[in-house]
């Protein structure tokens, strides 16, 4: 087993995605079931699909000379991140020097410019680019300014493993602090990939959900028997994660306490899951956290609602859980979220870290009669309120084969103590 110096504790979290631009505003979502998934339409392509859409352009957050490098993906993992900041009661890093980190992770980064670009090249026939395009389109874009801008000195690293891009940026940010190597580090992810040209991508995987006729919000059904695919979505989350020692010296609030992190590959298929690379990935966790798989609470499933996916990952959950599955609550809050894609890990430890804080069990919302190859102990249609959460494990599983499990587990102090602004150095 590694050396682990320190307990990792969530002391601030920042959301803007389709069910809330802050956590406050995410957790009324989740626990009033209030989809954020809408019919999203471009005249380049021949029908609507349904999304995941924020809604709110945010460009007049930044002025006229930060916009030239900004994609919309930089523009919500900055905000993101100055939420997941201020929500922690820090002021800025420049105190830490190289003790504090930032990891991030995204599929698309700044896919927004480049189709712009690349529209303008090849109908304008324009031959040169503007300035700074380049600087707005590229990967990490978005934790370059985000380290800029709160002088965060440390390892600044882009993770891009396809869905399961945050979790790794998590988890390898946990394990720095764990291990010794920093006091703090913001982790996390963002995706704004709603691009003509990037959903003509998936539709050619035959992947993305058909609209809903009744009501196009119920358009992602997870586990459900008459599921038709997953919905692409948008948004970005970051956590703040401190060493239980730094915490303690500045009293900061807790929202709980990363335990568990397990990453394993499939090393099977570069678009087919694989139950064995699952199962690693969540048995790695377990044994990082040092838990029983019974003492796992609620478990917050990766499953986009895609054919082959979610009858792969629920074969994992069992053979993982053994017994335990039958009795451990299992839900998919994609069904109001929608796919983040690189940010979906990032967001569904948001909802663990809720689950396990506020003490509720978040739903599938949606999934009236479950596919029998899918057979858990589903929170089905509505959340259950008032249930004790010690540990929630969530899985996300990325194109390539990644796997990335995490575990968040209670703190019973977090709500006795209230953050204490860091002085801002010049």
């Amino acid at each position: 087993m590694t050396n682990r110096s320190s307990d990792v504790l969530v002391t601030g979290i920042g959301v803007l995605s389709p069910i809330g631009l802050s956590i406050a505003e995410l957790e009324r979502s989740l626990l009033n079931n209030r989809s954020g998934i809408g019919l999203w339409q471009s005249e380049a392509l021949s029908k609507p699909v349904p999304a995941g859409q924020i809604g709110t352009d945010f460009s007049d957050r930044f002025s006229k000379l930060e916009l030239p490098y900004l994609d919309r993906c930089s523009q919500i993992a900055m905000l993101a991140a100055d939420q997941a900041i201020d929500d922690a009661g820090l002021a800025g890093f420049a105190e830490c020097g190289q003790r504090a980190g930032l990891f991030y992770g995204s599929v698309a980064g700044g896919v927004k410019t480049e189709h712009d670009w690349v529209k303008q090249f090849e109908r304008d026939r324009t031959r040169s680019s503007r300035p700074f395009t380049i600087m707005a389109s590229m990967l990490n874009a978005a934790p370059a300014l985000i380290s800029i801008r709160h002088k965060i000195q440390g390892p600044v690293v882009t993770n891009s493993s396809a869905c399961s891009s945050s979790g790794v940026s998590i988890g390898e940010g946990f394990r720095a602090i764990r291990d010794g190597y920093l006091d703090m580090a913001l982790v996390g992810g963002a995706e704004a990939a709603l691009t003509p040209t990037f959903i003509a991508l998936w539709g050619g995987l035959r992947a993305l959900a058909e609209p809903c006729v009744d009501d196009v919000a119920r358009s992602c059904r997870p586990f459900s028997v008459d599921r038709t695919g997953l919905v692409l979505s948008e948004g970005a989350v970051f956590l703040m994660l401190e060493s239980r020692q730094h915490a303690d010296r500045r009293s900061a609030r807790r929202y709980g306490r990363i335990s568990g992190y397990g990453i394993a590959s499939d090393a099977f298929h570069i678009g087919s899951p694989d139950t064995a690379g699952q199962a690693a990935a969540l048995r790695a966790a377990l044994d990082y956290a040092g838990l029983e798989a019974t003492q796992i609470d609620y478990y917050n499933a990766h499953a986009t609602a895609t054919r082959g996916g979610d009858p792969v990952e629920a074969a994992a959950v069992r053979q993982t859980f053994a017994e335990h599955a039958s009795r451990m609550p299992v839900s998919s809050t994609k069904a109001i979220h929608g796919h983040l894609l690189g940010a979906a890990s990032a967001m569904e430890l948001a909802v663990c870290t809720l689950a396990v804080r506020g003490g509720f069990l978040p739903a599938t919302a949606h999934l009236v009669e479950a596919d029998p190859e899918c057979e858990l102990n589903h929170v089905r249609q509505q959340p259950i309120l008032d249930r004790q959460v010690e540990h929630a494990m969530s899985l996300s599983a990325g194109f390539g084969g990644t796997n990335v499990a995490l575990i968040v587990s209670k703190e019973h102090d977090s709500l006795t103590k209230s953050p204490t602004p860091v002085e801002k150095t010049s």
